[in-house]
C-alpha cells in the first residue's frame, strides 16, 4: 500500500482543558506529512476532514482506504493539492496538470484514477493534500498564484504585514466545502491570523512551512478565554477545531497553508476576539 491513514476524533472544550502537552500532540499535531513515495494522511472527525502529504520520487497512485468505505478515494470526496517542493505533474483520470512550487490543484468529487509525479527525483515534489466530503462534481483545476486572489494585511510595526493568497476558495472556482489558501509573512514579521477569531460553521488545518532552519513557530489553539499552544516546526500540520482560535507567531517569518471545510464558503465568516480580550 502506498496509503497511510490515522484517524483523529473530536473533542470539545471541556475535555481539552485536562490535556498535558502529550494529549494535546497526540490529538491535534500532524507530523511526517512528507515521505518519499507514501501517501501519509491525517483523518479526522471534524467535519470528515482529511490532511497530509506525500513527496514522489517515483509515481504514486492515491487508493482508498478503509475509513472512507469506498470503491476509490473521490468518490464522495473533493480534494485540493498545494505543492511546497519541486515542479511535477498530477494526472487525474488521464489528463495531466503541470504543478510548480506554490501551484495548486482542485480535483473535483468522482475522479477515479490520481497519480503524483514529481519531474525530477533528485529535487521531488511535496504535494500537500486536504480532502473534504462533496456532495457535487465540479471541475478539476489548476490553480496559480496568479489566479488566486491576494490579499495584503498588516503592517511591520505591528509584527504581521502578510500576503493571502487565496487559491481554492470560491470566489476563484467553485468547491462544494473545501477551501485552501497560503499566507506568506514578510521579514521581520511573525504574528498570523491577528486579530484572533473563531468560526463554529468550520474547522480548519494549517500547515507551517518556510520556517528556517533552527526556528519555530508557536501555534495558539483553544477558546478566547482559555488559550493553549503547540510548537510547531518545519512542514507540520496543526488542525483546528470548530470552537477554537487559530492563530501563530514565529521565531522568524515563516509561510503557512490553511485548509478548511464546513458549511460556510463565506471566507469572512469569522466571530472575532479583540487582542485585549485574549486569555
Amino acid at each position: 500500500m502506498s496509503i497511510n491513514i490515522e484517524t483523529r476524533y473530536a473533542s470539545s472544550p471541556a475535555e481539552t482543558r485536562t490535556w498535558d502537552t502529550a494529549q494535546t500532540r497526540q490529538a491535534l499535531h500532524i507530523s511526517n506529512i512528507f515521505e518519499e513515495n507514501v501517501i501519509n494522511l491525517v483523518y479526522t472527525h471534524y467535519d470528515r476532514y482529511i490532511a497530509g502529504g506525500v513527496k514522489p520520487v517515483k509515481p504514486v497512485k492515491l487508493e482508498t482506504a478503509d475509513q472512507l468505505k469506498s470503491t476509490y478515494f473521490l468518490e464522495r470526496r473533493e480534494m485540493g493539492i498545494i505543492n511546497i517542493g519541486g515542479a511535477g505533474t498530477i494526472t487525474v483520470d488521464g489528463e495531466v496538470f503541470e504543478i510548480g512550487f506554490k501551484e495548486a490543484l482542485y480535483i473535483g468529487q468522482g475522479k477515479k484514477d490520481v497519480v503524483f509525479a514529481s519531474n525530477d527525483a533528485a529535487n521531488p515534489a511535496k504535494y500537500y493534500i486536504n480532502s473534504a466530503p462533496a456532495h457535487h462534481s465540479f471541475p478539476t483545476r489548476r490553480v496559480t498564484k496568479a489566479d488566486a486572489e491576494v490579499v495584503t494585511l498588516g503592517a511591520l510595526e505591528t509584527s504581521n504585514h502578510r500576503t493571502i493568497n487565496k487559491l481554492l476558495v470560491n470566489s476563484v472556482l467553485p468547491t462544494c466545502q473545501l477551501q485552501m489558501g497560503m499566507t506568506e509573512l514578510q521579514p521581520g514579521s511573525v504574528w498570523n491570523t491577528m486579530p484572533a477569531h473563531t468560526h463554529d460553521r468550520r474547522m480548519e488545518v494549517y500547515l507551517y512551512f518556510e520556517v528556517p532552519e533552527k526556528q519555530s513557530v508557536c501555534h495558539f489553539w483553544g477558546q478566547p478565554q482559555e488559550t493553549r499552544h503547540i510548537w510547531m516546526q518545519n512542514e507540520e500540520a496543526v488542525i483546528s477545531p470548530p470552537w477554537s482560535i487559530h492563530s501563530g507567531a514565529g521565531t522568524s517569518n515563516y509561510t503557512f497553508i490553511w485548509g478548511m471545510a464546513g458549511e460556510n464558503l463565506d471566507y469572512g465568516d469569522m466571530d472575532v476576539c479583540a487582542t485585549t480580550d485574549l486569555r
